[in-house]
């Protein structure tokens, strides 16, 4: 029996080695552990497993800016934040030089030294927005129309984008304004024509895009102008088989603006003296997404409603003595970004309700907060006089206007827009 138990002690495993043989355990089951984690985290989205994130040693290799061979998944491009580009001298889709520019956008030429509101981008969150690419918007826009409707700050979007395409164009001759009319804020319409494309790019200056007309002879005195909510401005005729239409209005509709001028609103041929401004714009922003609806093609046209351009005057209102001068960089503080302005939530709400996958909401509001750093301010137009009013509406071209076209871009690219 002694010998029998000794034989078995003699058979069992020392100390060390047990201790050994449970390491060894230890260290396969967590390699095991590990490689099944790496393998899940670089199979999913990053938004999977947010607890064993490994992306700073296995990055994930982002689909390439273009060509877009493929349309790009779904992406709400309204929201994320303002990165810092780091490099002494920003990279500019286009410059100053560009002749299709406004006097009063060109910000450097007239005395704006820094140039630091250039070297931001827009990073969205949870994707990222594709690099425009000038020659593939112009190619899939080929023989087409591209029309931009509305108040002052779709201008500015206008001119940015006729920038940014006419860089992938050789010989800057072949685009030209097809009436020969000069290139002037003050025109109600300029269509410039991509000469090789056979392509326009079109603006219509309607500030309400409603019909704005003169008093009845028959209305009382205070009554000076009538804004008809059923209606749209005669333009709107000019617009049906465009393959892009970027539409905007709201600066207008503000109560002072309407107070001042003395106007009034009119529905079914009848002024209601009675009216406020936000009933006004609610029942017209449902007449032009029910026009839209009615009398665009969805296999032509592709439609955005672009929102609210917020403003930034500070210590004062724009024609007392308001200024943004001061501005250097982007806010950094979204909690400081003034209130949403309440005709956005009248568009929103029209858009939805007609359920429509070619009327979308161009959603540039939030991301235009921060930018009280990009406005023209002091630095306006040749000629302007001493102790003008600062410009804290417009923006500085290049400038912000520049992301609004490129969100534009990507939303075309994600509806696989070309024409036919």
């Amino acid at each position: 029996m002694d010998q029998l138990r000794t034989q078995t002690i003699n058979q069992l495993p020392s100390g060390a080695a047990l201790i050994k043989r449970e390491l060894c355990y230890t260290i396969c089951f967590i390699f095991i552990l590990i490689s099944s984690i790496i393998a899940l985290n670089l199979g999913s989205s990053s938004r999977s497993l947010p607890l064993f994130r490994f992306d700073h040693f296995f990055p994930r290799k982002l689909p390439p800016p273009f060509p877009h061979t493929h349309p790009l998944r779904a992406c709400d491009y309204s929201y994320g934040k303002w990165v810092r580009i780091d490099k002494k001298n920003p990279v500019l889709l286009y410059d100053e030089d560009c002749p299709f520019l406004d006097p009063g956008f060109r910000c450097h030429r007239n005395g704006r030294k820094d140039i630091e509101f250039l070297k931001w981008r827009w990073q969205p969150h949870g994707c990222y927005l594709p690099r425009f690419n000038a020659s593939d918007f112009l190619e899939r826009s080929r023989n087409g129309r591209i029309v931009f409707a509305g108040d002052s700050m779709g201008r500015n979007q206008w001119e940015s984008l006729l920038c940014m395409l006419a860089q992938a164009v050789s010989n800057k001759s072949t685009i030209f304004e097809v009436n020969g009319s000069p290139i002037t804020k003050h025109k109600g319409f300029l269509s410039m024509k991509f000469q090789d494309y056979n392509l326009t790019v079109e603006y219509y200056r309607t500030p309400f895009l409603a019909v704005l007309g003169r008093r009845p002879i028959t209305t009382p005195p205070q009554v000076k102008l009538i804004v008809k909510v059923d209606q749209l401005h005669w333009r709107s005729k000019q617009w049906k088989g465009a393959n892009v239409i970027v539409l905007n209005t709201g600066h207008w509709w503000n109560k002072e603006k309407i107070a001042k001028m003395g106007c009034y609103f009119q529905e079914g041929g009848t002024i209601n003296m009675t009216m406020d401004v936000m009933e006004g714009f609610r029942r017209f922003i449902k007449t032009l997404v029910s026009w839209t609806t009615k009398n665009l093609n969805p296999e032509i046209s592709h439609v955005f409603i672009r929102n609210h351009s917020p403003i930034h005057y500070m210590n004062g209102t724009w024609d007392d003595g308001g200024v943004c001068d001061a501005a250097t960089e982007p806010e950094q503080d979204y909690k400081k970004l003034r209130p949403e302005s309440w005709n956005n939530q009248y568009i929103a709400n029209a858009i939805k309700e007609i359920n429509n996958s070619k009327v979308r909401l161009l959603n540039i509001t939030y991301l235009t907060g921060f930018r009280k750093d990009g406005h023209p301010s002091k630095y306006r137009e040749p000629g302007t006089p001493v102790g003008a009013p600062q410009d804290c509406s417009h923006w500085c071209l290049p400038g912000l206007p520049d992301t609004w076209n490129e969100i534009l871009y990507a939303q075309l690219l994600s509806m696989e827009f070309r024409t036919k």
